[in-house]
């Protein structure tokens, strides 16, 4: 089984599809201003065709394995997420390049996705640890994050220059294999599942 695979994911509350081309209408409504935010590289309405292209191609590569994230209830797709920084010998992968529309931030939504992915890491392709990176100034970000059960590991100081100039530090979060079982737990919880 490859890393870099993309099988529809489902619960509930949501369903993760392999991200295609034709998401682009449903995400490009969803996105609204965040693109805004500069501290975050997500594509604005405009830019979500050549993202979604962008993504696949690392797919294509094998360095990427990215989704649509759909609202089980509406199914209109409501942002993306990825599986991405990919150490099969080391069973690490990071989760990440996600992002939600506004609509969508407080619905469950978040958990929901992150528990289908965090269950095919871990029960599926036997990971070990499982990574989330954000920039230090997304509060937000790093908010969620924790609330998921992830740890903080600590932060790449001057970690990457940004398009725009700046300099990011990176906050570093992870969950190993052996916490899985309470973060699953606090997650099914969370969505009522």
């Amino acid at each position: 089984m490859s890393f870099a695979e993309t099988p529809i994911l489902h619960n509930r509350l949501v369903r993760l599809e392999p991200l295609a081309p034709d998401h682009r209408d449903d995400l490009a409504d969803a996105v609204g201003d965040l693109h805004r935010a500069w501290y975050t590289s997500v594509p604005s309405p405009e830019g979500m065709s050549a993202e979604i292209d962008r993504r696949l191609s690392l797919q294509a590569q094998g360095l990427m394995a990215p989704w649509a994230v759909v609202d089980a209830a509406s199914g209109r797709a409501v942002g993306m997420t990825t599986m991405t920084t990919f150490d099969e010998p080391n069973r690490r992968v990071e989760i990440g390049y996600t992002w939600l529309g506004r609509a969508a931030h407080g619905t469950g939504v978040n958990p929901a996705a992150k528990l289908l992915l965090l269950e095919r890491a871990f029960d599926q392709l036997g990971c070990i640890v499982v990574q989330f990176l954000t920039h230090w100034h997304n509060h937000q970000s790093r908010a969620a994050i924790a609330r998921l059960g992830a740890k903080q590991d600590g932060v790449l100081r001057n970690h990457r220059i940004l398009p725009n100039g700046t300099v990011r530090d990176t906050v570093v979060f992870s969950i190993l294999d052996t916490e899985w079982p309470s973060v699953r737990a606090g997650l099914e919880h969370r969505i009522g599942g």
